[in-house]
Order: structure tokens, then C-alpha cells, then sequence
């Protein structure tokens, strides 16, 4: 009897593992194509179900193979929830839609040089802002 319990809680963890890699993968997937919903409801609901499935794994027992992917599953389950909730991410009141022009800044690039927004002027140009949960 125990061992069924052993080999029921050891594929708990393991699909609990599958559960949270697909849905990072599917996460980053978006993040990388600026594409992460306004609502990240279901998101966090499947996050939050692999760290469900990875703590029933040892609820259940599982073999010492089957603790990995369950403590992994747990780790990756509640990371990405936590982030989003230590920092939410608001849209500003008046956003900058695509056609816009875009209002004077200066800021630093990505190698730390100053950025000036009015050198663009004239020329297409996209620019991205992102902020991403991680």
C-alpha cells in the first residue's frame, strides 16, 4: 500500500514540475513578445496549482527522486506570483499608444549613455519600455 502512495506522490511531483515549466515557459514566451495579459489571473492560478500539486506530492509521499521535481515545482510555482505581487505593474493614465509622438526625455540607454528623445525626430523609430516580472 505504500509503495502505490510512494508512486502516486512521486507523479504528483513530476506533473507538478511539467505543470509550472510549461506555464514559465508559456510566461516568458509572452514576456518576450511584450505580450503579457492585463489580467494575469489565470496565470497566477496555474503558478499557484503546480505549488499545489508539488506540496500534495509530499502530503501523499513520494520517493526521494520524486522530492526534486516537487520542491522545484513548489520554488517555480510561487516565484513568479510573489513577484507579481511585491511589484504590480500599473498603466499610466494617459499611456503612449502606437502613432503617438513621443514626448521629450533624456534618460540612460542600455550601455549607460545619455539618451535624448528629440534625436529621433524625423525618423520612424520604435521604442520599447519594459519592465518584466522576475
Amino acid at each position: 500500500m505504500m509503495t502505490n502512495r510512494k508512486k502516486l506522490g512521486t507523479s504528483l511531483g513530476f506533473i507538478g514540475l511539467a505543470v509550472a515549466a510549461l506555464t514559465w515557459l508559456l510566461w516568458f514566451r509572452q514576456a518576450n513578445m511584450v505580450a503579457i495579459p492585463e489580467d494575469r489571473t489565470l496565470f497566477v492560478i496555474v503558478f499557484v496549482l503546480a505549488a499545489a500539486i508539488g506540496v500534495a506530492a509530499f502530503v501523499v509521499g513520494t520517493r526521494w527522486y520524486g522530492g526534486i521535481p516537487s520542491v522545484l515545482a513548489i520554488l517555480m510555482g510561487l516565484f513568479l506570483p510573489f513577484t507579481i505581487w511585491v511589484s504590480p505593474q500599473q498603466v499610466a493614465d494617459n499611456p503612449i499608444r502606437v502613432g503617438d509622438t513621443i514626448p521629450n526625455f533624456i534618460a540612460l540607454d542600455d550601455a549607460s549613455n545619455r539618451f535624448n528623445s528629440a534625436d529621433l525626430a524625423g525618423a520612424p523609430t520604435l521604442i520599447k519600455f519594459f519592465r518584466g516580472h522576475w
